[in-house]
């Protein structure tokens, strides 16, 4: 007895179509293995089709008074709530995550930022008018980019999305989205739910593979192209983008640092830093996976952590004692593998390095203990359950070691020692910098990075000005 696949379907104008030319992708649930759905694989005339939907819906959203767009977006959290266990469901089915805490971890937050930027609709501030010359009066005006092509990741489908659309529709903007072609089931769900309260035109969604986020970007329509990926793919964005001079808003990689001194408690560090780097099985940007130990603590610290590693569960999202379900492909899974499989000599395992179970794409939480500054997964962004431990002997090798890498994202400090915490957070050179903690995030604080991290801010104020441009207006008095 077959399955019928499920068929997912672009969202363009109003309403759901199939790719033009029909062709479509496969898509697999992790914690399985198995197909579940089939996704459109869109391609010229499809990305056409949602630009040009896009362009002629600009000016109406554009001129609507932000307490119109307001509105629109708090109508859109409350029905992100109302509709909270589909979201779910379908976020579950795109990657394998454990149900609960995509409920408690993903559902409150997304509802909170699309709010948040309902209430930065409004907010916009500038400088005052003024006479700056004789006879003349100056005044600042802030407006939309225009039309935004926007490619999210697949590691947090449905909060990328939010991260991506909310801020972009607050400042008056539209939007042609297109989900990770691994993960597009609850993009196209939001786009039902959201389709049925903004205009049409104003928000699209269109699925597809690597060229089929080239094609947007390179369209003449978008006056602005965001993405949540890799480096190479940012980089590939930033390429494309600069053919037409377009705006371009990138949240790349990351390589944290978690600098862990002597005087910090062992027990409570070793907690937290083990749930912040094995949650959604370190596919994070900011995942707490590079830990470096100063070398008075470092056995008792590696030893606490490698329990801490054997403590922690994967498995199937239906599971309420697991942390971490699975990796999000096979491409992934064998990225991670290939790291532990290449590892020097001098490195060792200290917990978990292998695979669980042999259906889905499960890994083990990992502790690599022995690492050189220069060693590949050091360097390199390994976006797994795996946490890698180096020692220090000061904090000015602790400074040159966080550093000493080409991410810039987020990184955090354990000490008791306030002096030192401040100093830390000044020579660190990352977007952001916790202190006895690593990965809270919240609307009101800005999230990017710097270096091969990436440009632009996601929240906050910062990330919705990102969306807008600035026009001076000069006046004369006579």
């Amino acid at each position: 007895m077959t399955t019928e696949l499920r068929r997912l379907r672009n969202y363009i104008n109003g309403e759901f179509r199939d790719a033009a030319d029909g062709r479509t992708i496969d898509v697999i649930n992790p914690a399985t293995g198995e197909v579940y759905a089939t996704s459109p694989l869109s391609g010229q005339a499809d990305v056409d089709a949602a630009m040009e939907a896009a362009a002629a819906a600009f000016p109406a959203w554009r001129d609507a008074t932000p307490s119109e767009r307001q509105k629109v977006l708090l109508k859109i959290a409350d029905a992100f709530e109302e509709r909270a266990e589909d979201l779910i469901a379908a976020e579950v089915e795109n990657t394998g995550k454990p149900v609960a805490l995509t409920a408690s971890e993903e559902i409150p937050p997304m509802v909170d930022q699309i709010r948040f930027f309902a209430g930065a609709a409004r907010m916009l501030e500038g400088k005052s008018a003024g006479e700056y010359m004789e006879g003349m009066t100056s005044i600042i005006r802030r407006e939309p980019v225009g039309v935004c092509a926007q490619v999210a990741p697949w590691n947090y489908p449905m909060m990328m999305a939010v991260w991506k659309f909310a801020p972009a529709l607050a400042a008056g903007n539209t939007v042609v989205l297109k989900p990770s072609d691994t993960t597009p089931a609850s993009t196209v769900l939001m786009a039902e739910i959201i389709g049925s309260i903004v205009p049409k035109g104003v928000f699209n969604v269109i699925c597809g593979d690597r060229e089929t986020g080239r094609a947007m970007v390179e369209h003449s329509t978008p006056a602005m192209a965001s993405i949540t990926g890799s480096v190479r793919a940012g980089m590939q964005v930033a390429e494309s983008a600069s053919k037409d001079v377009k705006r371009v808003h990138l949240e790349l990689g990351g390589k944290a640092p978690v600098v862990v001194f002597e005087d910090t408690d062992i027990a409570k560090a070793v907690e937290d830093i083990a749930v912040a780097g094995y949650f959604n099985a370190g596919q994070d940007c900011t995942a707490a996976t590079r830990v470096l130990v100063h070398e008075s603590i470092h056995d008792e610290f590696v030893a606490a952590l490698a329990k801490a590693a054997s403590e922690t569960k994967t498995g199937q999202p239906d599971d309420e004692d697991v942390l971490y379900g699975p990796l999000n492909n096979a491409n992934q899974l064998q990225q991670v593998t290939g790291f532990i499989d290449r590892l020097p000599a001098h490195a060792k395992v200290e917990a978990g390095g292998h695979r669980v179970g042999d259906k889905g794409y499960f890994y083990a939480p990992t502790v690599v203990s022995g690492l050189k500054q220069d060693d590949e997964i050091v360097q390199n962004e390994v976006f797994g359950p795996v946490i890698t431990v180096q020692s220090f002997s000061d904090e000015a090798q602790a400074v040159e070691y966080a550093n000493g890498v080409e991410y810039a994202l987020a990184s955090s400090v354990w000490t008791k020692d306030h002096a030192r915490a401040m100093r830390m957070s000044k020579a660190l050179d990352f977007g952001c910098v916790w202190i006895n903690t690593h990965i809270p995030l919240v609307a009101e604080m800005p999230h990017g990075g710097y270096k091969k991290s990436g440009y632009g801010k996601d929240l906050s104020a910062y990330g919705f000005e990102d969306y807008t441009r600035i026009k001076h207006v000069m006046t004369s008095l006579g």
